[in-house]
């Protein structure tokens, strides 16, 4: 299983891209997708998902090309977009059949998997209930059903953890890694610690273009021994930030614990382990796209 993405573009007019020459090859796994908004996740994903064209470029899946074939991707794609379309007067049953039903799913076991899905994503207990009662995380885990209806082989999730209570996230976490095993899975996010706890390899964009593609543990040991923790007076803040990449700041005891980057060492700063947050912020401040 390959998604292979070549050279791929976006271009709305002369001077603008949504997305400019981006490559990239997706194997099984974990992909977390990083960048700040507007950097081009969630374009990127629709043309993945078929939903939009690029203006060049290839997107193949085990060589086949999806935007001459659509339905070879759209049979084995579950699909999470940031804004979906749910139904308030259907309960989560009559939502996730009639979904089914859309995407060609049936027999006798769709009862069954619908069942398990409700279990797996905590929902079983409001299934029965209309749509339109739902908290906004409920409807999220509803979303999250709906993209796993036809056992996928490529899953996209933009932004799925938007409205989930951190022990819904453990969950959703969970799931994730057990479909991850025989799919392509990729999740979006502009959140750190929704991508750090999951993701096999990390994606880094901004401004339309792909800055980094690589595993975690590379990414964070590309700036290891060049994280500190420095104590200094709020006043000297915005100077301080002028001189070295400020991740963040943290009052305590009337002064700023600051955390930053620095291939310097400074005196009473006091080196601390790198994170992958430490790393995208590197990255996506540091480098010109």
């Amino acid at each position: 299983m390959q998604l292979e993405i070549q050279n791929i573009s976006k271009q709305y007019n002369r001077n603008t891209y949504a997305l400019k020459e981006l490559s990239l090859t997706i194997e099984k796994g974990i992909l977390g997708l990083l960048g700040p908004n507007g950097a081009g996740k969630s374009t990127l994903l629709k043309m993945i998902a078929t939903v939009n064209k690029p203006t060049k470029g290839i997107i193949a899946l085990n060589k086949n090309n999806i935007h001459k074939d659509a339905n070879y991707m759209r049979k084995q794609l579950g699909f999470l977009p940031q804004d979906f379309g749910l139904y308030p007067n259907l309960n989560a049953y009559e939502f996730l059949s009639y979904l089914a039903a859309m995407k060609g799913v049936g027999g006798n076991n769709l009862n069954t998997k619908i069942t398990q899905l409700l279990h797996g994503l905590n929902l079983i207990n409001v299934a029965k209930k209309p749509i339109g009662s739902y908290s906004g995380g409920m409807k999220q885990r509803l979303g999250i059903a709906q993209a796993l209806l036809n056992n996928p082989k490529v899953i996209i999730f933009d932004e799925p953890t938007v409205g989930l209570d951190p022990e819904e996230r453990i969950r959703f976490r969970d799931l994730i890694h057990q479909l991850a095993n025989d799919s392509i899975v990729i999740l979006s996010s502009h959140i750190v610690s929704d991508i750090d706890t999951i993701a096999d390899k990390v994606a880094i964009m901004k401004n339309g273009c792909l800055l980094a593609h690589e595993k975690q543990e590379v990414l964070i040991n590309s700036i290891k021994g060049n994280v500190y923790e420095i104590y200094i007076n709020r006043s000297e803040l915005d100077d301080f930030k002028r001189k070295h990449l400020v991740i963040h700041s943290l009052l305590k005891e009337g002064k700023l614990l600051v955390r930053f980057i620095s291939e310097l060492t400074l005196p009473k700063a006091t080196p601390v382990t790198a994170t992958l947050e430490d790393a995208y912020l590197n990255i996506t401040k540091t480098q010109t796209s």
